[in-house]
């Protein structure tokens, strides 16, 4: 394998929900494989600020920039100043998603729309724009052997259901067969679309999880591999997957889950 430093150098990249979790934990990563990062957040800036500090401080380039990508004109112009600051992008990571959790009775049309719009309505409005620039820019055979990379963060539970959280569930569905089309509509033209579903991994999102001893034990119970993954897991795996050494990879999803999508609950005689 190439130096890990050099993986994305020359790369220009763009994550979105990056100022916390798995996205920061993705906007570092690249950083440090030698791409420069535009760290999307839409509520507080410290943790995006964070990230830009640490990519700088280890002679990386990166900028935070507000953006809710629910929104097209957000969405826009999030696009707007990361090629007015980088010139061109080679590398989307659609991350940013929200939960709105109710019973089916109990949930508003708000929550359920909240929801929609954030994990599927923004992967397409950031994944449309990303097309337009690859597009526009073609193969640099000198930066990448693609002509562009969008990388969807998805979840296990784009095929495992999840009561009480049907929104969710339904947008994670939704974002898989997304990715998947848009990867078939446009390979021929050297831009890969692929995915990470992580499982239970140690964010703030899904804190009550895993807090408390009885909380862990009880998530532990749902993954065979016998720990809680952490966001670095979901990072390393999609540095390779945004890299030339995944060239031949696109319209796949890589579950990165500890292995909770073998269903523990049906092992030995089920």
């Amino acid at each position: 394998m190439a130096n890990g430093t050099a993986l994305l150098r020359g790369q220009k990249a763009l994550v979105t929900g990056a100022g916390g979790g798995i996205g920061r934990a993705i906007a570092l990563a690249l950083g440090a494989a030698g791409a420069a990062v535009a760290v999307n957040y839409r509520g507080s800036r410290a943790g995006a600020d964070e990230a830009v500090d640490r990519i700088a401080a280890a002679g990386g380039d990166a900028f935070a920039i507000q953006a809710d990508v629910s929104e097209e004109s957000e969405v826009e112009a999030m696009f707007a100043a990361a090629l007015g600051r980088f010139g061109t992008l080679d590398i989307l990571v659609v991350n940013a998603g929200i939960q709105r959790d109710a019973p089916i009775a109990d949930m508003s049309l708000a929550d359920w729309r909240a929801v929609l719009d954030t994990n599927l309505t923004g992967a397409f409005l950031s994944a449309r724009a990303a097309v337009r620039e690859f597009r526009r820019r073609g193969i640099v055979p000198a930066v990448s052997r693609a002509a562009g990379k969008i990388l969807c963060i998805s979840s296990v539970h784009e095929v495992i259901p999840w009561a009480y959280r049907t929104n969710y569930a339904a947008s994670k569905g939704g974002l898989m067969l997304f990715m998947k089309s848009l990867a078939q509509e446009v390979a021929a033209e050297k831009i890969r679309v692929n995915s990470i579903a992580p499982g239970a991994i140690r964010t703030d999102i899904n804190r009550a999880a895993w807090e408390t001893p009885a909380a862990l034990d009880s998530l532990l119970d749902l993954i065979p591999y016998g720990r809680i993954g952490e966001p670095d897991d979901v990072a390393r795996a999609a540095v390779w997957l945004v890299s030339d050494e995944a060239d031949y990879v696109t319209g796949t999803t890589l579950f990165v889950d500890g292995g909770m999508t073998l269903y523990p609950g049906f092992e030995g005689e089920g």
